[in-house]
């Protein structure tokens, strides 16, 4: 990628985070969508021209934009997303389920060995590479159904305040097609064009995705091997810190100070000193080694447990960490809470295992606490 095209595609990135929430897409007339043939479309003949200065062969995009479709499903999506219509209790539900953890304890042992490496390598635990691959496509069953390249193509030309943002994605999924030799017209992701197991975007997937089974592509649509490790090496290259909390319970005034903002997806800028002195406390478990560091930065949350219960929480550097890969503090905590329970569902299964081989097939909670 030129210095040019990575400087375009950074400021789309500052454009889609200063964006905000989403904005209501009408349907555009037919005459306008009839055809993203760059013979037809000025735009795709511009990005045509910009790519194929870069390498990409012209006749090749010309043919792909030519198989391009407008999709108006994908921009009334993007007004629906749970992350901005959910509170936490009911966002919770959506993927704290018994199956969800039972299958991702299952897809640990499966890929015990690879996460292990991944674990080893980067620093990031291995139920949270399995959560994140749990949350978004429950662990590579369901990987989108939405053309990927139709679905770029309408929200980098037809989106209201986001198209420079996924213009570039369209233009960097174009690259990543060209060179790992697929067609792009037969892939299929979200309706905001993430793809493959871990629903990494286009420019996601060229910054972080990696060979980490070492056979000469970096393959996340089809190999979970390449996913765990290139999930592991997007929280390393935003300095996930080994070792340390994720969150933290605390208590708080019945109401929540006006003072103070809560549940931001930004970089934390309030110390552990600041929340205290308006009266959130960290409690319970791990408090004490919290409270350590009166400097720590927090994020503040209060959550909404149950539609009468609200819950004070503090998230710390890590926790920030996983609002990069989806800026929403609701989809932080649902990482955080399902690899917990993943982790303690695959403690209990291979605490079963182990007594079914010394002759004992009873297996209970406090066997493995």
């Amino acid at each position: 990628m030129t210095k040019a095209r990575e400087g375009f595609r950074c400021f789309c990135i500052l454009m889609y985070l200063m964006a905000g929430g989403g904005v209501s897409s009408a349907a555009v007339s037919a005459s306008e969508v009839a055809s993203f043939h760059p013979d037809d479309h000025p735009d795709t003949a511009a990005l045509v021209a910009e790519l194929s200065a870069e390498g990409l062969p012209q006749h090749w995009l010309h043919d792909v934009l030519a198989r391009t479709s407008y999709r108006q499903e994908v921009l009334d999506a993007m007004d629906g997303a749970a992350e901005r219509r959910l509170v936490w209790h009911e966002y919770r539900n959506i993927f704290l389920k018994e199956e969800r953890i039972e299958q991702g304890a299952d897809f640990m042992r499966l890929h015990l060995p690879t996460l292990e490496r991944a674990s080893q390598q980067f620093g990031v635990p291995a139920e949270i590479i399995t959560a994140i691959i749990g949350v978004e496509t429950y662990y590579g069953r369901f990987k989108g159904k939405h053309p990927v390249l139709d679905s770029l193509a309408t929200l980098g030309f037809h989106h209201p305040t986001r198209g420079a943002f996924f213009r570039g994605e369209l233009a960097a999924m174009l690259e990543i097609a060209f060179e790992q030799g697929v067609d792009p017209t037969e892939l299929r992701g979200s309706y905001a064009g993430a793809m493959g197991y871990p629903q990494f975007i286009p420019t996601s997937y060229q910054a972080y995705a990696i060979d980490f089974d070492k056979d000469g592509i970096r393959d996340l649509w089809n190999n979970p091997v390449d996913a765990i490790g290139s999930v592991a090496n997007y929280f390393a290259e935003h300095n996930w810190k080994a070792g340390e909390p994720i969150y933290q319970q605390a208590e708080g005034p019945q109401s929540p100070p006006d003072t103070i903002e809560f549940n931001q997806s930004s970089t934390p800028t309030l110390t552990l000193n600041d929340v205290m002195e308006v009266g959130i406390t960290p409690q319970g478990q791990g408090a004490e080694a919290f409270m350590s560091d009166p400097e720590r930065r927090v994020v503040p949350l209060y959550l909404h447990i149950s539609d009468v219960e609200q819950d004070y929480r503090l998230g710390g550097f890590n926790f920030y960490v996983i609002m990069r890969y989806n800026h929403s503090h609701l989809y932080a905590m649902a990482v955080t809470e399902l690899a917990q329970a993943i982790a303690e569902k695959a403690a209990v299964k291979d605490a079963g295992i182990l007594k079914a081989i010394n002759g004992d097939d009873m297996v209970s909670e406090r066997d493995v606490q």
